[in-house]
């Protein structure tokens, strides 16, 4: 397998990836949705609660609201010392306490305080709550890691999907410059040059087909290599989508040992083969 950045931004990675079978892609896509762990808030503790929001829906949204998460520091509860039950290595604490001082005051994230100052949430301006002038909040919360195969909620990305690497062709000596490849395609793969067709954003067609459906002149030909793909991750910013990714591969290397483990003596049969 070959692995090339197209290109990186701080919630988004897109990647080249060669030699493998759309099988594979899919099972990393689906480990990282449903295996890779992150942080979010499982538990809540409402102490006071004066809004015109009932009670779940306040728990809600908080458990929705996405996390900042350390790997190398907190541990999934299952695999704590603690056994589950809740200690400073599997579980972080928050406080929201909030008297709104005017009409329509909005409760956000930035009023939650955290008891780990790394394990915050990822933007300060998630609402919560409108309140009357007057109404209060005081919540207590409980954030712990989990995976999404548990709940939606421990989800480390937004989106995580790959597609074939596409090849697109136009042929100058069959077109005749009439413009519809570029009026149809919503990718806006193709521009105008000198009065023909010429191909501008290979990379981001979509396979659709459209334009050689209306192509007249057959001028336009797509293909794909199956063995290689765009790999597109985007992170809800709970963590680099790059760390994202490598856990995910981590993960399914993990998978795949528990799986060989499973058949020691076809292991030990095919080896024996091999020597002789």
């Amino acid at each position: 397998m070959k692995v090339s950045l197209l290109e990186k931004t701080e919630d988004t990675i897109i990647l080249h990836i060669q030699d493998v079978n759309p099988g594979f892609l899919n099972a990393l896509r689906r480990i990282i949705l449903s295996e890779t762990p992150v942080m979010a808030i499982h538990e809540v503790v409402i102490l006071e609660n004066q809004s015109p929001l009932f009670d779940e829906t306040i728990a809600h949204r908080l458990s929705l609201v996405p996390l900042r998460t350390n790997l190398d520091r907190y541990t999934l509860p299952e695999e704590c010392e603690c056994k589950g039950v809740g200690c400073n290595l599997c579980q972080v604490g928050f406080t929201l306490e909030v008297e709104a001082p005017e009409e329509g005051y909005v409760a956000t994230t930035g009023d939650l305080k955290p008891q780990d100052p790394d394990i915050v949430p990822v933007s300060e301006d998630i609402p919560i709550a409108k309140l009357a002038k007057g109404q209060r909040i005081v919540i207590e919360a409980f954030a712990k890691l989990g995976i999404g195969r548990e709940h939606a909620k421990w989800q480390p990305v937004s989106s995580v999907s790959y597609k074939m690497v596409p090849s697109v062709k136009v042929d100058s000596a069959k077109c005749d410059g009439c413009e519809e490849c570029v009026k149809v395609c919503f990718k806006q793969v193709f521009e105008m040059e000198g009065g023909k067709a010429v191909v501008a954003r290979e990379m981001d067609c979509s396979l659709c087909n459209l334009c050689t459906k209306e192509c007249v002149g057959q001028a336009i030909t797509i293909d794909y290599d199956k063995t290689s793909f765009i790999f597109v991750l985007e992170s809800t910013g709970a963590m680099p989508p790059v760390t994202i990714f490598e856990k995910g591969l981590d993960v399914f290397r993990k998978r795949l040992e528990l799986l060989i483990a499973q058949f020691p003596g076809r292991r030990s049969k095919s080896k024996r083969k091999t020597q002789e």
